[in-house]
């Protein structure tokens, strides 16, 4: 195919997507050539075109699932015709890092491994993407027959959420309160109830607080109503509140309320805090007193790769009823502002080019 071009979603810098012709990308030994069936817009993604956080010109997505179209000289696992998910990093599994199991905190991790041109960012909105030889070996996973390309894209942001939970050390019989019912907030609160947990979820948007009860949530709670939230917390926990906070909204005036909202000695986890300029203002006396935990988690666990397929594509997880909107790669400005400003209607977005 060398020669060849392909549409892509090329980001030229901040609030900008403009649809280009770009080379099909060249593969090498060890390297897999996958021509993309469809891609999820993350909140990641998102940030990073809007406040234009990475220099231009990059064709970002990662939560792709596609076919191989290609294989390079040397790769054994893969061949043309394979429906296939591919993670965009992979850990060394050698480091002091890897050793502890903070994968993302690897070098080798930090390095992106499939592009579609420029520098490696994702690729996925794109029409193909050359995975490099280290995700070729250990980051791809083979997508069962009689599971579709939009449930795939669901891997990895599926693997970013066990992750989340599995920090907060959600058990059997607690209860947790997640703080926001977009895509990710509805994933963490089904993963917590898989855990055995009690859920109770806020959200702005009536029709997400409708969907996260038709889900399994036990209470979803519009969190603009004074005390609602501190309410039903202490009604169901004998006034000690949530043994477990999971925030889902990039908002970090919401910090200090999942402090709160948490009992003495609970975890509270920030998901969505990955913002490099973000800053917050807590208190200490929760910290510092009442020993409550703050933690942090971002992206993928390698060690989940396996679970986070077998949730997705045993439909433990009803991911295709998360998915709202679907758009050809030539429309790509209107997927990235649906999922940019979502309204009720509105959940994961997907791109398929």
């Amino acid at each position: 195919m060398t020669g060849t071009l392909m549409q892509a979603g090329v980001y030229r810098g901040a609030g900008k997507v403009d649809v280009e012709r770009v080379p099909v990308p060249s593969i090498g030994e060890g390297e897999v050539l996958i021509r993309v069936a469809a891609c999820g817009v993350c909140g990641t993604d998102i940030k990073k075109i809007q406040h234009g956080f990475l220099p231009p010109p990059l064709i970002l997505g990662h939560e792709m699932a596609g076919t191989v179209a290609a294989v390079g000289l040397g790769v054994q696992s893969w061949k043309p015709g394979d429906r296939v998910v591919s993670f965009h990093h992979v850990p060394c599994g050698d480091c002091f890092y890897c050793a502890r199991e903070l994968f993302s905190q690897c070098p080798t991790y930090k390095k992106v491994g499939v592009t579609a041109g420029f520098s490696p960012a994702g690729g996925g909105f794109s029409e193909y993407v050359r995975v490099m030889p280290w995700i070729a070996e250990r980051g791809m996973v083979a997508i069962p027959p009689d599971v579709s390309f939009d449930e795939a894209t669901f891997v990895e942001p599926v693997n970013t959420c066990l992750k989340c939970v599995h920090k907060g050390r959600v058990t059997a019989g607690e209860t947790v309160l997640v703080i926001g019912q977009g895509p990710i907030g509805l994933l963490l609160m089904l993963l917590a109830r898989l855990q055995g947990a009690a859920t109770v979820t806020t959200d702005l948007m009536p029709e997400r607080r409708a969907r996260s009860l038709r889900l399994g949530a036990e209470a979803a709670l519009d969190p603009s109503r004074p005390g609602e939230v501190d309410a039903e917390l202490a009604r169901r926990t004998d006034g000690r509140g949530a043994d477990v906070v999971l925030v889902a909204v990039p908002n970090p005036a919401l910090v200090a309320d999942a402090l709160r909202f948490a009992r003495p000695g609970g975890r509270v986890v920030l998901f969505a805090h990955n913002d490099p300029q973000m800053r917050m203002d807590v208190p200490a006396a929760p910290l510092g007193i009442e020993e409550k935990e703050l933690l942090g988690s971002y992206s993928a666990s390698i060690a989940l790769q396996a679970e986070s397929a077998r949730l997705v594509f045993s439909r433990a997880l009803p991911v295709a009823e998360l998915v709202s909107h679907r758009f050809p790669l030539d429309r790509i400005g209107e997927a990235l502002a649906l999922a940019a400003r979502p309204d009720g209607r509105s959940l994961k977005v997907v791109v398929a080019p």
